[in-house]
């Protein structure tokens, strides 16, 4: 066999290989691909973990960024200062690294400010303070941007986070390279989340943030409430069931005297929420 020979049979496509095992031809299409990958799995041949990371890339094309970024409404975002103290409480608060940095309005963002930046000037020889020396240059983005070629932007610049702007140039969102990874892989916990054994954190302001896994016979006995766990077992399950569809990250419903505000989600299932007491308006649009 020459070497020409050999180095195209070795070259063989995956897929051709594939399809001659399972005795079928190649896909014509992407439901066609996932019905062969889904039946390596069912053979034995592809574990779960792959499967579902496999389906995850062929999602991401489908998706834009404005399926999946954070809303305007739920944007942390820094003022223009001059001192570096007035900054803290909101970095200490949100547990954050990186912020985009506001001028006059919401809609100027004039940069990204990385939180560890700031170290220098709590120290004995800390120099003059100067905000634009510290900011990083924002990527801009329209809402329309495929997930997949955003995901090859954030590995050629070096972002971990794009600005999303509408048609107007202003602020509708934010999207950082874990929110893309987690449409691939699934969640990924930081220090920042929860502990495995923990359901409900208590934060200020009236708020708390839940787990969607939390047991509704544990919300009720922490929230003193009597929400049926007749048909679902979690929380999670009777939001989904309000809304009447998976919901999206910055979607609310009021579901008795309390408010539900998805704060992390991907395209099967809720992850976590932030829960309030109800205003009046909601109470009476809930009934």
């Amino acid at each position: 066999m020459s070497e020409d020979t050999s180095s195209h049979s070795s070259q063989k496509s995956w897929f051709e290989r594939l399809s001659q095992v399972l005795g079928g031809s190649e896909p014509k299409d992407k439901d066609d691909l996932l019905e062969l990958l889904r039946d390596t799995h069912q053979r034995g041949l592809l574990d779960a973990d792959a499967l579902a990371m496999i389906e995850g890339v062929l999602h991401v094309s489908e998706l834009q960024a404005r399926d999946i970024m954070i809303p305007r409404s739920q944007v942390t975002v820094l003022p223009r200062v001059n001192d570096p103290r007035e900054l803290l409480p909101t970095i200490v608060e949100t547990g954050y690294s990186r912020f985009p940095v506001v001028g006059e309005s919401r809609d100027d963002v004039i940069g990204i400010l990385i939180a560890k930046d700031l170290l220098r000037y709590f120290g004995d020889d800390a120099g003059e303070f100067n905000m634009r020396e510290l900011l990083r240059p924002a990527l801009f983005i329209p809402e329309s941007k495929r997930l997949d070629a955003l995901l090859k932007l954030f590995q050629e610049s070096r972002n971990h986070m794009a600005v999303v702007v509408d048609e107007y140039g202003g602020l509708a969102g934010l999207v950082t390279i874990e929110d893309v990874i987690e449409q691939i892989v699934g969640e990924i916990d930081d220090e920042h989340d929860f502990d495995e054994d923990t359901y409900i954190l208590q934060h200020e302001h009236g708020h708390s943030i839940v787990k969607a896994l939390t047991p509704i016979e544990d919300f009720n006995e922490h929230f003193g409430t009597d929400l049926s766990d007749d048909e679902f077992d979690t929380i999670g399950g009777l939001v989904a069931h309000s809304f009447g569809h998976v919901p999206r990250r910055g979607e609310a419903v009021a579901i008795g005297r309390h408010r539900f505000q998805v704060i992390r989600a991907d395209n099967r299932r809720i992850h976590l929420l932030m829960v309030s007491d109800v205003t009046e308006s909601e109470a009476v649009s809930a009934h």
